[in-house]
Order: C-alpha cells, then sequence, then structure tokens
C-alpha cells in the first residue's frame, strides 16, 4: 500500500496537464488533477479554439467580396450578430468541456474543484483540504498581463475579448506578438476601425523578417492604421470611449482597448518558492531536459515553463513526461523543429530557421523566395500577395527554413514541418512533384535562390 494518496497530482487542467494526467494513468499510476476554472485551459476556454472561431467569422465578409467582385455573385451586404455568433462559440466551448471531462473520467483520472497550492515536495491542498502525492505536476500555464500605466483598467486582454457584450467599432490593439496581430485582422474582419500600436520599430520579433514586413504591407493595404514606435504613455476615459495619450500627446479615440503586451508565468500563490521550487526573473519554473524541478519530485510542463508556449508542445511535454516517470522510458521532449503558424490575414506558416538564424548558424546560406498573387484573386482585382521562402544550408542542401504568408498557411506549412524534421534536403524539394493548381506547390518549384 502506497503511502500516499496518489502517484501524480496535477495543478492545471490545461492540454499539457491533461495529456500528462491521462498518459499517467494509463500506465497504472493514480492520478488526480486540480483545476480552479474550466476544464482545457486557455487554449480551449481563452485562447486557440475560440480565437480560430474568430478567425472564421471574421473572413466572411472578405470571402463575399470576392465570390461578388470575381465570381459572378450577387450577394446583398449582411450584418454581423456578435451576440448570436458569441453564443454559438459558447456553446462549443462547453461541449469541449465537457469532452475534456470525459476523457479525464475514463481514463480514471480524479478530478478535484479548485485552487491548488503546494504544500511540500509531497503535499497538495485545495481549497484548504490535503492531498498527499509521489510526484506532483505544475502545468498551470500563463496569464496576460496589462503595463502599469495610467488608466489601465480601462483596458481589456485577450481574457475578455470572448466575452464582450456587444462588437466595438473602433479598436486600438497595443502589443506586436502574435496575440496581437490576430486580433487586428480579426476585429477589422469584422468591420471594425482598428488601429496597432506597437512600441519597437517592426513587430513580430523572433519571425522571419521577410514574414513580418511581408504582413505589415498586406495590414496596411487592408486598411489597419498600423503603427510602430508608438506606445500609449496613458489611457483617459471620456463620455465617448477611451483616449491612448501617446509619448507625444497623439490622441488615439476608441470603445475597446485590448492589450496584447505578453504573458507571464502562472505561478503566483503556489507556494513553489517555499518548497525550494526555483523560479527565473519572469517567475517561470526552471526545469531540467526532462521537465524536472529543482525539487525531485515537482515537475512542470507547458506555458509554466516558458519554453515554447504553444499547445501541441505542452501536449508533447506531458506525454513526455508520462513516459520518463511511469512509462520506464526517459523521454526528454523535442524542442527542435517546432512548427508554428499565425492567424493573422493572410496567416503566417514557419518551420525550421529564420533567415537571420540561418546566417548565424551556418557559412553558406541559399535563400529560396517567391511573391505571386494567389490564383483566387486574379480575377477579383486584389493586390494581395503570399510569399514563400526556403532557407537552404549550401554544404549539406538540407532545407533548414520554410517561412510562408498567404492564406491557408498553417495547414499547408504542418505537411513541410514532417519533410524538415526528416531531414529534407532541397533535391528532395526539387524532385517533388507538385499539385497543380495550387500555393504549395511552389514550395517544390524554386528553382533560382536570390542573389546574396
Amino acid at each position: 500500500m502506497s503511502r500516499y494518496d496518489f502517484d501524480l497530482f496535477t495543478l492545471g487542467a490545461g492540454s499539457g496537464g491533461v495529456r500528462a494526467s491521462r498518459m499517467s494513468a494509463g500506465y497504472g499510476a493514480r492520478v488526480a488533477i486540480a483545476e480552479e476554472r474550466l476544464l482545457g485551459g486557455t487554449c480551449v476556454n481563452l485562447g486557440c479554439i475560440p480565437k480560430k472561431l474568430l478567425v472564421y467569422a471574421s473572413q466572411v465578409r472578405a470571402e463575399v467580396e470576392v465570390a461578388v467582385k470575381g465570381y459572378g455573385w450577387a450577394i446583398e451586404p449582411g450584418c454581423h450578430d456578435w451576440a448570436n455568433f458569441i453564443a454559438n462559440k459558447d456553446r462549443e466551448i462547453a461541449r469541449l468541456n465537457g469532452v475534456y471531462a470525459g476523457l479525464l473520467d475514463d481514463a480514471g483520472v480524479a478530478r478535484i474543484e479548485g485552487h491548488a497550492s503546494i504544500v511540500d515536495p509531497h503535499s497538495v491542498e485545495v481549497d484548504g483540504k490535503p492531498y498527499t502525492a509521489e510526484h506532483i505536476l505544475v502545468a498551470t500555464g500563463s496569464w496576460p498581463q496589462v503595463p502599469d500605466l495610467p488608466g489601465r483598467e480601462h483596458t481589456i486582454t485577450s481574457n475578455q475579448v470572448f466575452h464582450l457584450a456587444e462588437m466595438p467599432r473602433r479598436v486600438i490593439i497595443v502589443g506586436g506578438g502574435y496575440i496581437a496581430v490576430e486580433f487586428a485582422g480579426i476585429f477589422h474582419g469584422l468591420g471594425a476601425s482598428v488601429t496597432q500600436l506597437y512600441r519597437g520599430p517592426l513587430f513580430l520579433r523572433g519571425f522571419d523578417d521577410d514574414v513580418r514586413t511581408g504582413l505589415a504591407q498586406e495590414m496596411r493595404r487592408q486598411g489597419i492604421d498600423l503603427r510602430f514606435d508608438a506606445d500609449p504613455a496613458r489611457l483617459e476615459k471620456t463620455e465617448d470611449g477611451i483616449v491612448a495619450v501617446l509619448a507625444d500627446e497623439t490622441r488615439l479615440e476608441a470603445d475597446c482597448i485590448l492589450y496584447s503586451t505578453g504573458r507571464r508565468p502562472l505561478t503566483g500563490g503556489l507556494g513553489l518558492a517555499a518548497v525550494g521550487v526555483e523560479l527565473d526573473e519572469k517567475g517561470a519554473i526552471v526545469v531540467d531536459e526532462f521537465s524536472r524541478s529543482t525539487v525531485e519530485s515537482i515537475w512542470a510542463i507547458g506555458d509554466v515553463t516558458d519554453r515554447i508556449n504553444l499547445t501541441p508542445m505542452a501536449i508533447a511535454e506531458g506525454m513526455a513526461l508520462a513516459r520518463t516517470v511511469f512509462g520506464q522510458q526517459p523521454t526528454k521532449p523535442d524542442h527542435d523543429g517546432v512548427p508554428s503558424a499565425v492567424f493573422s490575414q493572410p496567416a503566417i506558416g514557419s518551420v525550421g530557421l529564420t533567415e537571420a538564424q540561418a546566417r548565424e548558424q551556418y557559412a553558406e546560406v541559399d535563400v529560396y523566395r517567391s511573391h505571386f498573387r494567389p490564383l483566387k484573386h486574379t480575377l477579383t482585382g486584389s493586390g494581395e500577395r503570399t510569399m514563400m521562402k526556403l532557407l537552404v544550408d549550401r554544404r549539406s542542401d538540407r532545407v533548414v527554413g520554410l517561412h510562408m504568408l498567404g492564406p491557408e498557411a498553417g495547414e499547408i506549412v504542418q505537411g513541410f514541418a514532417v519533410a524538415l524534421k526528416a531531414g529534407a534536403t532541397k533535391a528532395i524539394f526539387d524532385a517533388t512533384v507538385g499539385i497543380h493548381p495550387t500555393a504549395a506547390e511552389e514550395f517544390v518549384t524554386l528553382r533560382e535562390p536570390v542573389a546574396d
């Protein structure tokens, strides 16, 4: 008989925590999971899923314009019913909450509602009730942050945007990460007047420069007021809305100001420091290659570790942890070659190195790049452009980076990510027959590198 109540106690029922708990239970472990909010975490409730549904909703107007301008449809302009859409979205999220509950129940994982904190290396309290476990897993995710500026109480974050009572007509978005550019496209597509402010010279730091500049051009072409080197100094509430006052005293008025200036690991109030778990300067849990913290019995995965903050990565880390702890298969999560997508409009898909990274890592790099108008828009007169780019280590001929800006970029790049993970060379790309007519075929028909 074990001297602990559970073999594994997980704090946080997001994607990573749920996967780790289910897999651990599958290995025969006795598992409990505590969640104080909704099952599924940020991704299901306040992130990936509802945001992608918003993207779909926001693309309808542009699709109608394409149908009318180029494809012979006579469609009267419609009016978007925000309240109806949000109600439909809420029903789907509630269904997914139920799916997660069923998955945990079917796996035999004990679900405990409430705020959990760590008392000692083998003890947890949930709203005052004690539990013991041989291993403790922290998978509490991250939380959006708003800087401390005058008037910050007049802002919202991505947590609130999915539950707005009505669609704002004038929106200011502050930030330059992927969440900011996605919501700029969403609100613009739904008919709002959108201004995006970013304190740096170009948004999407960390992405390939051609993707960054290309998206900025497309957003401005669409009519989004994109301002770099601009940041609010203070916010003021007025009778007509909210005013963002910039450092140069420029005044911008909106009905809604959405701050998307970063997220911090959700480690406060968990008792981590008291039991000796090391945190970095951002508050993230420091872990080794196997996701073990500085306390032997305490582990951490997902955004709370601030490694690669993507839902599929949290799931991969959770699976690796279950194999390591309960499957007798020590497994390090693989953080190399992780593909990503930004559901901006147009979308971004990337895998591997950026051009700057490739040039730092390899002595000689061949760059293949193509800009073209999508076939769909040859009949509409739209100026929208797609960009595709390959980065090749000249000495080995291996493709080390692949980037796309254009419709369905995420869907297209997912398949090519497999090729890069397998070590595909440019010769293999060249030998692959394209599917015609598609945008994706461009990646296997790029023949001449651009001038170095």
